[in-house]
């Protein structure tokens, strides 16, 4: 509340003699926190708490300067570093997911959510054609292994082992010292068997991902943060790009948390994806069966990511709202791992810790 009457004087500072409302908007599953304000002559704007403490708006401020050329992104208005807040151009209400689901619109049937994502994917081409190395931070090995063991570090010591969830948070704490306070946590989560399997399977997955061409990569492309404007499709939540594998942001709009295609929508995409990544002349492979390899592998490292990152925003965050997601996750995880013969260490491993069930087969070429 104290933030909320701090961004509200701050505001009137930027817009004196313009008498507004303040509505809350959002809250990211990091630290910051959205606002529209309805001013008294029609116009609005988007504000954003981001606590200095927690937020450096320096990230967003540059990827956005960096992605504006290409992809329709907000434009910043007033910014003040020092207490974390800034004011944004309205994007509005509907992301792409909120007009998928309403089953009253007209973007709800199977057709009309098929050209919508066949936008976002001429987005990304956009985006990805602006690409160059030594702008942004690489997404390279040792990143793509950290959001991985996310998965045993959080998902598996909680939801399979059922350990502590406080010692849990306490053992990545890095202000923690006392192992003795860790009890169980401090143990390992895999057995000699599961962790032997573990490595195989990842030996076989990060080659694939890592040597990926690389382009601009927004990290959550999806639906969720894609916005439907007159316009064209807006994009949100950028802050965090890297510079890394093609196939990563495709993975991210095809293989969403909050919402599930049919197998043969999420390969019609893709191979039209495909077809204008080539056109564009993207580094993309000249067969389709080899992207589609690089996507799938891709997701599998998201997958795992994702399912540890839930878990943690309900433990450490006290964030529930991502929680009942998780199952999603681990049926792509099962399907894409079990059809693959490099991944079956990896689907063991998975069936060995939560089980076999609503696995479906799905295409390899």
């Amino acid at each position: 509340m104290e933030r909320k009457e701090a961004l509200k004087k701050w505001l009137a500072a930027q817009h004196p003699d313009r008498p507004f409302t303040l509505k809350h908007l959002a809250q990211d599953a990091d630290f910051r926190r959205y606002f529209r304000a309805d001013f008294a002559d029609g116009a609005t704007l988007v504000c954003m708490d981001a606590d200095p403490e927690k937020i450096n708006l320096d990230a967003y401020i540059n990827v956005r300067n960096l992605f504006a050329p290409a992809l329709n992104v907000p434009q910043i208005f007033d910014c003040d570093k020092t207490q974390g807040f800034m004011t944004l151009s309205d994007l509005g209400d509907t992301q792409l997911l909120k007009a998928m689901q309403d089953p009253q619109g007209t973007h709800h049937t199977p057709e009309a959510q098929r050209q919508l994502l066949l936008q976002a994917a001429d987005e990304l081409v956009l985006l990805q054609k602006t690409s160059r190395p030594d702008v942004l931070p690489e997404y390279g090995r040792s990143e793509l292994l950290r959001e991985i063991n996310l998965f045993p570090d959080w998902f598996v010591a909680i939801e399979v082992l059922g350990r502590n969830p406080e010692q849990v948070v306490r053992k990545h704490d890095p202000l923690c010292q006392d192992q003795a306070q860790l009890g169980e946590a401090a143990r390992p989560v895999f057995n000699t068997r599961q962790a032997e399997l573990w490595q195989q399977g990842l030996n076989a997955l990060l080659p694939v991902i890592e040597n990926q061409p690389k382009v601009f990569v927004h990290r959550d492309f999806i639906v969720r943060n894609l916005m439907l404007t007159p316009e064209r499709i807006g994009v949100l939540d950028f802050q965090d790009a890297l510079y890394g594998p093609i196939a990563y942001d495709l993975v991210s709009l095809l293989r969403d948390a909050f919402i599930e295609w049919e197998e043969a929508l999420v390969l019609d995409i893709a191979i039209r994806y495909w077809e204008k990544a080539r056109a564009a002349a993207l580094p993309v492979p000249a067969t389709f069966d080899e992207f589609y390899r690089w996507f799938e592998f891709t997701g599998v490292q998201r997958h795992l990511k994702v399912a540890g990152i839930f878990t943690r925003l309900r433990h450490r965050d006290h964030k529930d709202k991502y929680y009942p997601e998780i199952p999603r996750f681990l049926n792509y995880l099962r399907r894409t791992t079990r059809r693959y013969g490099e991944l079956r260490p990896l689907y063991d491993v998975l069936v060995s810790l939560a089980g076999d069930d609503d696995v479906q087969t799905g295409y390899t070429f």
